[in-house]
């Protein structure tokens, strides 16, 4: 009996010791994740000049958000000097066009692929799979050539084509997998009902597919916020995205640099979907889930 009380004591004291070792490993990573965040938010409310007397990782001693308001007002991207709002506006006008058009064609391509199969199917499914795994330095010339055709070359317009082509890929695998496990039965019951391709789509499908549709948006709203390639290939002038303008805002700076407001411009380019994982983050989690278990 004492052994047996010894022996649980011992795995007890186990168990405690390797949680807290853990939990101490978990923190450690978190810390050195969260690090450059914390130097670019306390660079960002410090003044030049206690930058310049202060160290690097010092909290400031009076906080002044004068480096933010220069960063969107006043910031020179280029020869302009108009801050950093309006590319922001470039970003937005970029990115809710492209999400909610490669979101809902993936649920088309996604339905089409799993309820209603025509020959050659898989090998169109495989194809859009292997656009996946297509660098993006692969596509910038042919992409240039077709918009140039097209005349929305170096236009907002353009960039939502080209994020809208090359998430395409991603979105119907998404919807796919998350669409291969709903009966087919419910398609057929609704066919025999006489609803239609769209009709089934629109009214069935599509309302039972809200925690994909949340893992799409994340996604695509992601990649095509924080792209800078195709923003820097594609684009110029006021029609470039926020990410090309932070490049050239911490590039063609002169004189004196301003490191408060580098920071600031960062921050204020990454915040859009730093929120979006802060607010929705837990549905994006459970939207995978739900997908690979369906799929």
């Amino acid at each position: 009996m004492a052994d047996l009380q010894t022996y649980g004591q011992d795995s007890g004291l186990k168990h405690t010791l390797l949680r807290g070792l853990l939990y101490l490993v978990l923190i450690l990573f978190s810390v050195y994740y969260l690090f450059p965040l914390f130097v670019m938010v306390t660079t960002s409310l410090k003044s030049l000049t206690e930058i310049r007397e202060g160290s690097l990782i010092s909290l400031p001693r009076v906080v002044t958000f004068d480096a933010w308001d220069y960063a969107w007002n006043q910031a020179c991207v280029g020869v302009e000097c108009s801050g950093i709002k309006t590319f922001f506006w470039n970003s937005v006008k970029m990115a809710i066009p492209a999400v909610l058009i490669s979101t809902i064609l993936g649920a088309l391509n996604g339905y089409a692929l799993t309820k209603f199969r025509f020959r050659g199917a898989n090998i169109i499914f495989a194809m859009l799979l292997f656009g996946c795994f297509v660098p993006f330095q692969v596509v910038l010339l042919p992409m240039s050539q077709t918009l140039g055709r097209l005349g929305i070359a170096n236009s907002t317009a353009g960039l939502v084509l080209v994020h809208v082509v090359y998430g395409l890929c991603f979105t119907t695998l998404f919807f796919r997998n998350y669409y291969v496990s709903i009966p087919d039965e419910l398609v057929k019951a609704a066919t025999i009902d006489g609803a239609g391709f769209f009709t089934i789509f629109w009214r069935i499908i599509l309302p039972i597919s809200g925690p994909i549709i949340v893992v799409s948006v994340i996604w695509q709203f992601t990649q095509i916020w924080n792209d800078f390639l195709f923003g820097a290939s594609f684009s110029s002038g006021d029609s470039a995205p926020m990410t090309v303008a932070l490049n050239n805002i911490v590039n063609t700076t002169t004189g004196v640099k301003q490191y408060n407001v580098d920071m600031a411009s960062a921050l204020l380019t990454g915040l859009p979907t730093l929120l979006v994982y802060i607010l929705a983050g837990k549905y994006f989690v459970r939207g995978l889930t739900a997908g690979s278990v369906k799929g």
